[in-house]
């Protein structure tokens, strides 16, 4: 059905206006760039976060709901 419309708008041939624009088209672009840059250095601005304090052990909590099966005896 969608197929058969696009069909007859083709065979019918006749010329769509075009909707105005309010700036240039390459201001569109630009200001597209622009924006995924800055997304871009806020997304790398999280990447050193992990790096703020010094790696400490994880003890075992014995009173955790699903405890570590695997934890080398640490717990009890």
């Amino acid at each position: 059905m969608l197929f058969q419309q696009i069909a007859m708008t083709v065979a019918e041939g006749e010329e769509h206006e075009l909707a105005p624009l309010w700036a240039e088209p390459w201001v569109f672009g630009v200001v597209i760039f622009a924006i995924l840059l800055v997304l871009m250095f806020i997304t790398l601005s999280y990447s050193n976060l992990g790096n703020r304090h010094a790696a400490t052990e994880e003890h075992a909590d014995p009173h955790r709901q699903h405890p570590n099966k695997h934890d080398h005896g640490q717990g009890h």
